[in-house]
C-alpha cells in the first residue's frame, strides 16, 4: 500500500488522516502466471495498481483467432478496463498476468466513496488519465505514421522494462507485426 501512496505523493499531497483512510478502500490480490484479471464479456469491478508482476491486455482478432495486444502493465502502473468500469458494462477485452503478479483493488462504489472522501485524489486521477490518453494518442498516431521498425524502436526507447519482460512475438502483436518481421528488424539492428 505504501507503494501506492508513495506514487501517488509525487503527485499530490495527503494528509495522515488522508492516508489512513485511503487505505480502508482498497484490497490486496495476487494473481499467479495464466490468471485471467478480467475476461471478455465480463463487467470490470475494480480499478487495478500494479504492486509487481506483468500483466497484458488482450482482444481475440475473430479473423485470425490471433490475439492483438492492447498494452501491456507492470510494475507502478495501472491495469483496468476503463470503459467498462466506468459504466458498469461488459469489457471488450481480457487482462492477463505474464507472470506472478501483485495488484491493488479497488471496486466501483469504493472508487466514488473515496473520491467523495479525500476530494484531492480527483486530480490525481485526472493526472493518470491525461498520461494514459497522451499514450494512446501517440500509439495511434505513431501506427499511422511510421514504419514497424521505427515503431519498435520507440517501443525500446520508451518502455525499456517493458521490452526487458515480455517475450517478442507479444511485442510484435503489441505493434501489429508478426514476430517473424521483427526478428528480422532485431537482426538487422543487431539486438540479440
Amino acid at each position: 500500500m505504501q507503494k501506492l501512496i508513495d506514487t501517488i505523493s509525487k503527485h499530490i499531497v495527503l494528509t495522515k488522516d488522508e492516508q489512513t483512510l485511503f487505505t480502508t478502500f482498497w484490497s490486496q490480490k495476487t494473481l499467479e502466471k495464466g490468471d485471467y484479471l478480467l475476461r471478455n464479456g465480463e463487467i470490470c469491478r475494480t480499478d487495478n495498481y500494479i504492486i509487481s508482476g506483468t500483466l497484458k491486455a488482450f482482444c481475440i482478432n475473430e479473423d485470425s483467432g490471433n490475439e492483438e495486444i492492447l498494452y501491456f502493465a507492470v510494475d507502478d502502473w495501472w491495469a483496468t478496463d476503463l470503459d467498462s468500469f466506468r459504466k458498469q458494462e461488459p469489457s471488450i477485452y481480457n487482462i492477463q498476468a505474464l507472470e506472478k503478479t501483485e495488484l491493488l483493488q479497488i471496486n466501483f462504489h469504493s472508487f466514488q466513496k473515496m473520491l467523495e472522501q479525500i476530494p484531492s485524489l480527483e486530480r490525481y486521477f485526472r493526472i493518470i488519465l491525461e498520461s494514459y490518453l497522451g499514450a494512446l494518442q501517440k500509439r495511434i498516431i505513431y501506427s499511422h505514421i511510421y514504419n514497424a521498425e521505427h515503431r519498435y524502436l520507440d517501443f525500446l526507447q520508451n518502455y525499456p522494462q517493458i521490452a526487458a519482460k515480455i517475450p517478442q512475438y507479444l511485442i510484435a502483436s503489441y505493434l501489429g507485426i508478426s514476430a517473424e518481421f521483427l526478428s528480422r528488424i532485431r537482426k538487422k539492428n543487431n539486438f540479440h
